[in-house]
């Protein structure tokens, strides 16, 4: 699965919450200032290109939905970030992230018996 560029991956993230939506639709749930329309359109048109989105005609508009789930994406992304930066190690991303946000033993503890709980 191709990787999202940061614009891209905003306006996926819009349409997953959306579930459908017209390009004015789209606009409308981003920060200001407001990009163009033909710049949303654009980037719209090019997720359609690499299989993220399709579209229902609706007379002259179009309007898009997600084709690829966000779970699907986020699990693709995730195993390439993790094989990109901790050499495929699952073990060397928990640890660092461990690290760097100062998680505790408790709270480690925590997030081990939320993984037991899904495995049962």
């Amino acid at each position: 699965m191709k990787e999202l560029t940061k614009a891209e991956e905003e306006v996926m993230r819009i349409l997953w919450n959306l579930n459908s939506a017209f390009v004015i639709d789209i606009i409308s749930e981003l920060p200001e200032p407001k990009p163009a329309y033909t710049t949303i359109s654009t980037i719209v048109r090019i997720l359609q290109q690499k299989g993220f989105v399709g579209h229902e005609i609706h007379g002259k508009f179009h309007k898009y939905h997600p084709v690829v789930s966000k779970e699907s994406y986020t699990k693709s992304f995730m195993k390439g970030f993790v094989n990109k930066y901790f050499s495929g190690s699952y073990k060397q991303m928990v640890s660092f992230f461990t690290k760097e946000n100062n998680l505790s033993v408790n709270e480690l503890q925590q997030l081990l018996n939320e993984l037991k709980e899904q495995e049962s």
